[in-house]
C-alpha cells in the first residue's frame, strides 16, 4: 500500500506491505451538528454549569477577555464578536471591555498579529493587550507551592472570561479551561513551578483526574475567579466543530470528553514502528512544534520500538532554550535529572524527548543536516522511504507498523 504523508508544503511517499501495518490512527468518525459561528452561538445560549454570560455580568464593570496569543489556533476573531455581541447586548460598553493576549512564556506580538487574530472590527475597537508578567500582583500559593502570580489587569477586573481551544497537551493533560490563567497570564517563575511536574508518571496526555500538572492549574480558580469560558475543538481544517461555554471546570471537561470521542484512537496492541506526522507546514516548521506529533507517538510504540518522525524542520529546533538543552549535553538522559533540578521552559520539551529516548529510538525524517541531527540523539534521513526500511531492517520483515498521519491530533490509547 502507498501512502501520502505531509512533509512541510509538500508530501512524501511511503510504500508499506499490508501485512505489517496493524492501524492507520485517524480521527474516529463522529456525528457533527452545527460548526463555526452556529456552535458558538448554541454553546453561549447553552452554557454548562453556569447562568448566561448575559446573566453574570453587569453594566458598568470592568471586563476583560483573556484568549490565545499567535502561537495558538484559537480562532478568536470568531468567537469574541459573538462574545461581545452578547455583552453590548445587556449594556456593556466598549470602553469597558479589555482584551487580553496570553503570552505565557512566549514573546509580545506586533500590532499586526492583534489585528489579525480579533479582526479588523474588534481590534479598532475594543482595547486590546499583551499580557505582562512584570506587572502582577501575588494572591498566594497552590497547594503544589506554585506561586498565583497573575498579570495585574486581569486581576483587577471585575469579571473574567477565558477563551481558548481544547487539544491533547503533553503533560499538562488537555489545553483549554483554566490554562487561560495558569500558564496564560501567569509569571515565568509560576510558570516553571507549574510546569516542573511534567516529569511526574501522571502528568501525561489525555489524563486530567490524577494530573498533578492539570490539578494545579485548575486551582487558580480559588484565587482569582474566572467567570466564564468559551472553548472549542478544531478538525484538521483548523473549523469549530464543538464549543462549550460555562463554568471553567465543568464546560471544560465536556469539551475534553469530545476530543476524547474525536481524537482518542484505541489500539489494540503496540507496534515495533510507528511513523508519524505533525500534519505538514507549519506544525512542522522546527523540532519544537513538531515534538507534538513525537510524544503522541511514544503511545503505540513498544519499549525497544522505532519511532519515525517525518518533520521538516526547516527552521531548526525552533527555540533557544531547548535548542541549548538539546546541543550541549552529552547524554540524553542528562536532560532528564536536569530538569528535576532546574526546570526551564523549553528546556521541558528536550527533557521530553529524552523521557523518549529511554524507550525507544527516534528516527528524524527532515530537511536538517545529518551531523546535526546525530547531535541531538536520533538518526537522520531525508526521505521516509529510507528509514522505513531502515526500520524494518532492524525489527525483522515481520515487524509491526501502526502510522500516525496526523500525529499531533490524534492520541493513541
Amino acid at each position: 500500500m502507498e501512502y501520502n504523508l505531509k512533509f512541510g508544503k509538500g508530501k512524501m511517499n511511503l510504500i508499506i506491505d499490508n501485512n505489517n501495518i496493524i492501524g492507520v490512527l485517524t480521527p474516529n468518525k463522529i456525528e457533527v451538528g452545527l460548526t463555526g459561528t452556529d456552535e458558538v452561538k448554541r454553546a453561549m445560549k447553552n452554557p454548562i454549569g453556569s447562568e448566561r454570560l448575559k446573566n453574570i455580568v453587569n453594566p458598568g464593570e470592568k471586563i476583560v477577555i483573556i484568549t490565545s496569543d499567535i502561537t495558538r489556533p484559537m480562532p478568536s476573531k470568531i468567537v469574541i464578536p459573538i462574545v461581545i455581541a452578547e455583552l453590548n447586548d445587556i449594556g456593556i460598553k466598549d470602553s469597558d471591555i479589555v482584551i487580553v493576549f496570553a503570552l505565557g512564556s512566549h514573546r509580545s506580538q506586533t500590532e499586526d498579529e492583534k489585528k489579525y487574530l480579533l479582526g479588523e472590527d474588534i481590534y479598532n475597537r475594543i482595547k486590546c493587550v499583551d499580557s505582562n508578567e512584570a506587572e502582577y500582583i501575588h494572591l498566594g500559593i497552590t497547594a503544589y507551592n506554585t506561586p498565583v502570580d497573575i498579570c495585574s489587569v486581569v486581576v483587577n477586573a471585575d469579571r473574567r472570561i477565558c477563551l481558548g481551544n481544547i487539544e491533547y497537551h503533553y503533560f499538562a493533560g488537555y489545553s483549554g479551561g483554566a490554562k487561560a490563567i495558569m500558564p496564560g497570564v501567569s509569571t515565568r517563575a509560576a510558570i516553571q513551578s507549574n510546569h516542573s511536574r511534567m516529569v511526574e508518571e501522571n502528568a501525561k496526555a489525555g489524563n486530567i483526574k490524577t494530573n498533578p500538572v492539570r490539578i494545579d492549574i485548575d486551582e487558580i480558580g480559588k484565587f482569582v475567579k474566572i467567570d466564564f469560558i468559551v472553548n472549542v475543538v478544531l478538525d484538521s481544517n483548523k473549523e469549530i466543530i464543538k464549543a462549550v461555554a460555562g463554568h471553567y471546570i465543568e464546560a471544560h471537561r465536556e469539551g475534553c470528553k469530545f476530543l476524547d470521542d474525536f481524537y482518542k484512537i484505541k489500539i489494540q496492541e503496540k507496534a515495533d514502528i510507528v511513523i508519524t506526522t505533525p500534519g505538514g507546514y507549519p506544525k512542522d516548521i522546527n523540532l519544537y512544534q513538531a515534538q507534538k506529533a513525537l510524544d503522541n507517538a511514544k503511545h503505540a510504540v513498544k519499549d525497544g520500538g522505532i519511532i519515525i518522525l517525518v518533520a521538516s524542520c526547516i527552521e531548526g529546533l525552533g527555540e533557544k532554550t531547548f535548542e541549548n538543552w538539546m546541543l550541549n549535553t552529552k547524554k540524553s538522559e542528562d536532560m532528564i535529572v536536569e530538569i528535576k533540578n532546574n526546570f526551564q521552559l523549553g528546556g521541558h520539551k528536550a527533557a521530553a524527548i529524552a523521557m523518549i529516548l529511554q524507550h525507544s529510538k527516534i528516527f528524524l525524517v527532515s530537511e536538517l543536516e545529518y551531523d546535526f541531527v546525530k547531535n541531538i540523539f536520533m538518526e537522520p534521513f531525508n526521505n521516509v522511504q529510507d528509514a522505513y526500511n531502515q526500520a524494518l531492517s532492524e525489527k525483522g520483515d515481520t515487524a509491526k507498523v501502526i502510522l500516525m498521519p496526523v500525529g499531533g491530533s490524534t492520541l493513541p490509547y
